[in-house]
């Protein structure tokens, strides 16, 4: 089994161990260039940041040629960040990396989303119980976050499912249990600002038939979706309540269409058996009766 993104809020990683390594002869840093401003400046900052992410680094001509930025300007902005330390850059190579800084900002990041040990245990025990791979997601201001994944070699996460993930909650099981608790107001922004892009043939894009489903959702209080988002697979859902009984979560679990099918009952069993302990969790602390 493996379990991955989210870090106990309990254990902390130690402020030591986020310092910044020294500087070896095959890392310099560049000097201090003048700072570049205005909205422009930080989108593309923000551009190359990313692209030197998804590439596992890159030189100042392939930023430039990528995002069609001119050479000056891209490698002006580089050098800000390595200052910054967002950026190292590699001299051997000729290349840029990701700096020790943005490691502090995701630790940061899973501290404000992080997920109680509790929860993980059940999230686990329902990976196991299932043999799926099983997912938690919360309302994170406008969104719906998944915070907590369990999977294994033998039951996969969804691709591009991880820590983080935001998207596609029209196509998601545990993004429609979420929005199905939103007020109407809420829903209509949420849709108005992500739309309803298809992302397989099953995907719903009409906004009437999702919200005729989100009614049924409402009232079954459990959320199936197959092959929406990734063909071949299917995900359900239950929400997680608090002691207003306020939606706050969702759990959820996603495995090949035709496993999951001849077990669907099962599966449902298992996800509300999972919503009902940690909704009893968010009321009152325990899991268990």
């Amino acid at each position: 089994m493996k379990t991955t993104d989210a870090l106990p809020l309990s254990q902390p990683p130690s402020p030591r161990t986020l310092a910044q390594p020294p500087l070896t002869s095959n890392v310099t840093a560049l000097p201090a260039p003048p700072a570049p401003s205005g909205v422009a400046s930080i989108l593309k900052t923000l551009a190359i940041l990313e692209i030197v992410a998804e590439r596992g680094g890159a030189t100042a001509k392939e930023v430039s040629a990528s995002l069609g930025y001119p050479l000056p300007t891209v490698y002006r902005l580089m050098q800000t960040l390595v200052q910054s330390d967002y950026l190292v850059h590699i001299r051997r190579e000729r290349k840029f990396e990701l700096g020790y800084k943005l490691h502090q900002l995701g630790v940061s990041l899973h501290r404000q989303i992080g997920v109680p040990a509790e929860v993980r245990t059940e999230i686990a025990r329902l990976h196991r119980n299932a043999q799926a791979a099983a997912y938690f997601a919360v309302y994170r201001g406008a969104d719906v976050v998944v915070t907590y994944i369990v999977d294994s070699p033998a039951a996969p996460r969804l691709t591009p499912l991880s820590f983080g993930f935001h998207e596609a909650a029209h196509a998601t099981a545990f993004g429609k249990i979420m929005l199905s608790g939103m007020t109407g107001e809420q829903r209509d922004q949420y849709l108005d600002a992500h739309g309803l892009p298809q992302l397989t043939p099953a995907t719903i894009t009409d906004r009437g038939e999702l919200e005729r489903q989100l009614e049924s959702i409402s009232r079954s209080h459990v959320a199936w979706e197959h092959e929406e988002f990734v063909p071949g697979m299917t995900c359900a859902a239950v929400g997680v309540r608090n002691s207003a009984g306020l939606l706050v979560g969702s759990v959820a679990i996603s495995a090949r269409a035709d496993s999951i099918a001849i077990r669907e009952r099962d599966h449902e069993r298992m996800l509300r058996e999972t919503a009902a302990g940690l909704s009893r969790y968010f009321r009152s602390g325990s899991v268990r009766r």
